[in-house]
């Protein structure tokens, strides 16, 4: 096949990307976890023999815009004889933060790899997300290892990785599932190349990289020129500022005047701020463009070492895979408006609203959506995950079979989405009881800075916590929080309401 029309480039990113979304769901299938098997915590692509991404599926845009480093250090670090898998965390080597685990293999010509979210690491807080100082305090952190020898999973490697998490039997059978999902994945690449040929697959790949790069480079000649700035806050005063310019057929996302690496679990590694850049353009690209290495082609970030986007070992990073990693999109975003006619939206939630929960053998994590920011004569969808994250909530019924929980109250936050000619979509509001005693970590921000509006729309309303328990008044919660409690106590949460957009009438 010498030369590839659209039909042709079609097929084949079809093809490609049906790999992804197949190992994606035999991992919810084989996965033991609340975690993975109902909030769908996880992802999964396919790379060329480079490292060089050809196809993701339609999972969570955090973990696909930072899987490639992590490929690629697996590269560096170990040779993948036939039936290795090679697994890793480390954040200074593409991973996002300790809990999401990533397995790479060799299939053939090409590579396949997945990250999965686990509900716990190990480190001082129960879900591996509480309010550590460094990066020790957050877990085992994981450097490329040859976990898998010739399609045998290394006994050692395995007893060392149980003992030092919480729930080891639930985090071996989802180690498990992700390493027999990979060989699935290889085993449809081999049924491709047994009908294609190995020669048209990858020329294939490099058609579509260059397909995704022509099509990155014709939207962003429609950019305006000049440096365009957009700054906003986390809570606590932490700036994340971005200028976006255009040079040379790229998309340049500086983000010099950005505050310093904190010792809070907020900071973003390298990885994180490429994924959230990489996110906010794969927006304004054509429906029919594939998703690949070709659009990291067209970016370029600068991001000062040791700022909260690009923080220095050995900083904690839990916060920055789900919280900076949003408020980097707004920011973006907000940059985007003023350089496009096209529609951005005014600003979402702004927060995953991190709730991590453990008690006598077992520990629970989740996230909460949100309100959504309206666009024009688009009103913001309510109750919602936004942005960097892609996960379902967990089931109620799921919830209280699982764990000693009962969920009390789930309901839309009337009332707090901005005000605009196009509302901005209202938060949710969920109420927890407890059946036993339990340690409970909230990660959330948008407590302090409301998510903006645009072109006159207002802003969305904060989000907010309470513990409540027997015979006294809720206790309000900050939006970084650890706190013990014990059967008959109750958590409320109210998570943020999108921008609006446009004046209102």
């Amino acid at each position: 096949m010498s030369v590839m029309n659209a039909a042709d480039l079609a097929v084949f990113d079809a093809l490609f990307r049906s790999v992804a979304e197949e190992m994606g769901e035999a991992l919810v299938r084989a996965a033991t976890s609340t975690n993975i098997k109902e909030r769908r915590d996880l992802s999964c692509a396919v790379f060329d023999g480079d490292a060089a991404l050809l196809a993701q599926a339609a999972h969570i845009p955090v973990h696909l815009g930072a899987m490639p480093m992590s490929v690629r250090a697996a590269l560096d670090a170990r040779s993948l004889a036939p039936g290795d898998v090679v697994l890793l965390n480390d954040p200074w080597r593409g991973g996002t933060h300790l809990p999401d685990l990533t397995a790479v293999m060799r299939a053939g010509r090409f590579i396949v790899a997945n990250r999965a979210h686990h509900a716990d690491i190990g480190g001082a807080a129960p879900g591996s997300l509480g309010l550590a100082r460094d990066i020790f305090g957050e877990g085992l952190r994981i450097p490329p290892v040859r976990f898998v020898r010739g399609g045998e999973i290394d006994p050692d490697l395995l007893d060392l990785f149980c003992a030092n998490v919480r729930a080891p039997r639930e985090r071996k059978e989802d180690l498990i599932a992700q390493v027999e999902t990979l060989k699935r994945g290889a085993i449809r690449l081999a049924e491709a190349e047994a009908r294609f040929g190995g020669d048209a697959l990858t020329q294939a790949g490099r058609a579509l990289r260059e397909a995704t790069r022509g099509a990155a480079q014709r939207v962003l000649a429609t950019l305006r020129g000049g440096a365009h700035t957009f700054e906003d806050q986390m809570d606590g005063g932490h700036t994340i500022r971005v200028t976006l310019s255009v040079e040379r057929e790229q998309l340049i996302a500086d983000f010099a005047g950005t505050g310093d690496q904190v010792e809070l679990p907020i900071n973003a590694n390298l990885a994180v701020t490429t994924s959230a850049v990489t996110y906010a353009l794969a927006l304004l690209m054509p429906d029919t463009a594939p998703l690949n290495e070709g659009l990291r082609d067209a970016l370029v970030v600068r991001a000062p070492a040791g700022s909260l986007v690009h923080a220095n070992y050995p900083a904690p990073v839990a916060g920055g895979n789900v919280e900076t990693s949003q408020r980097m999109v707004d920011v973006v975003l907000g940059a985007l408006a003023s350089m496009t006619d096209r529609i951005i939206p005014a600003a979402s939630q702004g927060t995953m609203n991190n709730l991590t929960i453990g008690g006598a053998g077992f520990s629970y994590y989740e996230t909460i959506g949100g309100g959504a920011g309206a666009a024009p004569a688009s009103p913001g969808a309510s109750a919602i995950q936004t942005h960097m994250t892609n996960t379902r909530n967990t089931p109620i019924e799921a919830l209280e079979h699982d764990l000693p929980l009962l969920v009390r109250r789930l309901a839309i936050a009337r009332g707090t989405g901005g005000a605009g000619a196009a509302p901005g979509g209202d938060g949710l509001e969920k109420e927890l009881e407890f059946l036993a005693p339990c340690v409970v970590h909230l990660l959330a921000d948008r407590r302090e800075g409301q998510p903006y509006g645009l072109a006159g729309g207002l802003p969305g309303a904060c989000g907010a916590a309470w513990v409540i328990r027997p015979a006294s008044e809720p206790e309000p919660l900050p939006g970084r929080a650890r706190v013990e409690v014990n059967a008959g106590d109750r958590l409320r949460i109210r998570t943020p309401g999108g921008g609006g957009y446009g004046k209102p009438s």
